[in-house]
């Protein structure tokens, strides 16, 4: 190298030094940033999920109490509950082959 060509790199080299800092400070609060997000929004998933579980908890404690208190007939229940269902089923509302129909 002669001396011209050393006497310009020197100050790009002297130049770069600062833009490469301020470019690596960027990308460093960037990803501080992006890092943030991820946690807050994983820590709003977190208290959902717990507040999901806590629901379903509750839920099998009531299924548990009806089963433990009331002894097994929870299916006789369920049973005589779709009986009375049909039965209303059956005799409820009006046929769809009516020949006579209103008009508006």
């Amino acid at each position: 190298m002669d001396a011209g060509t050393l006497g310009v790199m020197i100050p790009i080299i002297a130049l770069m030094i600062p833009v490469v800092a301020i470019w690596t400070k960027h990308q460093q609060k960037m990803a501080e940033m992006q890092i943030e997000t991820t946690a807050s929004a994983s820590a709003e998933k977190a208290a959902q999920y717990a507040t999901q579980i806590q629901r379903l908890e509750d839920r099998v404690q009531v299924l548990e109490r009806i089963v433990t208190d009331r002894g097994y007939d929870v299916a006789t229940q369920i049973e005589a509950l779709r009986d009375s269902r049909s039965v209303e089923d059956r005799d409820s509302g009006v046929p769809l082959t009516s020949g006579s129909r209103e008009r508006a």
